[in-house]
C-alpha cells in the first residue's frame, strides 16, 4: 500500500497511482541497459516482469512489489559482466536500486520487500527468497531461462563470449564459465537442466514442466544432429 501519509483514495486510484510509479521506474531502469548483452537485455526483464506478473495473480502476490522487483532485478547485470562473473549482481542490482526506490511513497517493508526479491532472485546466489514476492521473482527470472526462449539465450551467450558450438571432447562440467568452452550445451548442462526442480511456487513449477520438456527434447536431438546421426 502506499504510504499512510498519502491523502485517503479508492482502491482504483491506488491502483492506478502504483501503476504509473511501476512505469516511472520501468523508465529509470531501461535507461541502465543502454550497453547491455543481448543475452540479458531490457527484453529480458520485460519478459520476466510479465511471467511475474502472470505467477503473482496466481500465487495472491504483491503485484506492484513484485512489478518493481522484476523492472530492477538485472541493473546489476553490466558489473557483474565487466568482472566476468567475479561481482554478484543480485547484491549489486539490489544497492543501486535504493536510491530509485527512496522517494516512493511506498511503505518501507514494500521497499524492504523489493530488494529483498532483487537480491535473492539469483540461481547461484547465496541469499534465498522468503517473501512471497521474491519467491515469485525467482520462479519468473528462471522461466525466462529454460524452454525456448531459454535455448535461444543459452546461445546468444555463447555467441557474446565467442564461444564454440559445441565441443564433445571436453565435460561440459569441466568447461571454464566466460570462455570459449561456455557453450549453449555447457550451460544447459550445468545449469538449464536443474531449474525445474528449483522453482519455488505452485504456478512456476506448473509452467516450468512443459518448458522444461521442450529444452531437454530440443538438446537431446541437437547432440543427435550434431553427430550425423539424424
Amino acid at each position: 500500500m502506499l504510504d499512510s501519509g498519502q491523502p485517503q483514495m479508492g482502491s482504483e486510484d491506488v491502483a492506478a497511482r502504483e501503476a504509473h510509479l511501476v512505469e516511472q521506474i520501468a523508465r529509470q531502469a531501461e535507461a541502465l541497459f543502454a550497453a547491455a548483452r543481448g543475452s540479458h537485455d531490457w527484453e529480458h526483464s520485460l519478459r520476466v516482469r510479465r511471467l511475474s506478473a502472470r505467477i503473482g495473480r496466481v500465487e495472491g502476490a504483491d503485484l506492484t512489489v513484485v512489478a518493481l522487483a522484476a523492472c530492477l532485478h538485472d541493473i546489476g547485470r553490466c558489473d557483474e559482466e565487466g568482472s566476468s562473473g567475479g561481482h554478484c549482481h543480485a547484491q549489486r542490482g539490489a544497492q543501486m536500486a535504493v536510491p530509485l526506490l527512496a522517494n516512493l511513497p511506498l511503505e518501507a517493508s514494500r521497499r524492504d520487500n523489493i530488494l529483498h526479491c532483487i537480491r535473492t532472485h539469483r540461481y547461484r546466489g547465496a541469499d534465498v527468497p522468503v517473501s512471497l514476492e521474491a519467491k515469485v521473482l525467482f520462479d519468473a527470472d528462471k522461466l525466462d531461462a529454460i524452454g525456448a526462449i531459454g535455448v535461444a539465450r543459452a546461445y546468444l551467450f555463447a555467441g557474446e563470449l565467442g564461444a564454440k558450438l559445441h565441443n564433445p571432447d571436453l565435460d561440459p562440467t569441466a568447461a571454464a564459465a566466460y570462455s570459449k568452452e561456455d557453450t549453449g550445451y555447457r550451460e544447459y548442462c550445468v545449469k538449464l537442466v536443474k531449474i525445474q526442480a528449483r522453482m519455488l511456487t505452485a504456478e512456476g513449477r506448473r509452467l516450468a514442466a512443459d518448458r522444461h520438456a521442450f529444452m531437454v527434447a530440443f538438446f537431446n536431438r541437437f547432440l543427435l544432429e550434431y553427430r550425423g546421426e539424424r
